[in-house]
């Protein structure tokens, strides 16, 4: 999986008045979680643009000073009104322990429902994977290029040596829904082949 570098600084005061002088600094106070003790840190704002707002799923570098650390994030807070992040908190990463997050469906292939008319509806847009932080996916590809209209794929579909899914068997990811269109010329079609042609009793 793709990592993101922030660059930050460790904070000794985490009460409410320096959490407030640093985001009035442009500052986002943050923690790691998951260590052997709880580090309080913060950084730019705008370090976090391309982690936070993105469709995408990245593990974190975070480079404090000397000290570096192997993340993910784990929660965001962000102002109901203006949109600003407020705060983060990260769940710090090792490589002999597994780490369960949400990574993105991609959709691959074509579907020859779809091709007839069909509608594809991705049912599950991310899906929750636990495995080693080596073996984490930038993407769980949907490959639908076998489903007819009707079809549904689940996630069962999707499994993988790298990777657990936790999700039950049932969970459907993707369907490819008959359309009004579709259905419309469907029943018309019955219709008309139920229907004598004129001049024959």
């Amino acid at each position: 999986m793709k990592s993101i570098t922030i660059k930050g600084s460790e904070r000794e005061s985490v009460g409410k008045v320096a959490t407030k002088a640093l985001r009035n600094a442009g500052l986002v106070p943050c923690v790691l979680y998951g260590g052997k003790q709880a580090v309080h840190f913060s950084a730019e704002e705008i370090a976090f643009k391309n982690l936070v707002y993105t469709p995408n799923a990245h593990t974190v570098v975070i480079e404090l000073g000397n000290k570096t650390y192997n993340a993910i994030l784990q929660d965001i807070q962000v102002h109901p009104v203006s949109d600003r992040i407020l705060h983060i908190d990260f769940f710090e990463l090792f490589d002999d322990k597994e780490i369960t997050m949400e990574v993105p469906v991609r959709v691959v292939g074509v579907s020859p429902g779809v091709l007839l008319g069909g509608v594809l509806r991705l049912n599950q847009r991310r899906l929750k994977v636990k495995a080693l932080p080596k073996n984490l996916p930038d993407f769980i590809d949907a490959d639908i290029s076998s489903m007819e209209m009707g079809n549904k794929m689940y996630v069962t579909k999707l499994v993988s040596d790298q990777y657990k899914l936790l999700h039950p068997d049932n969970t459907v990811v993707a369907q490819v829904r008959i359309s009004r269109a579709a259905m419309k010329a469907a029943q018309e079609a019955a219709k008309a082949a139920k229907t004598p042609a004129k001049g024959k009793k």
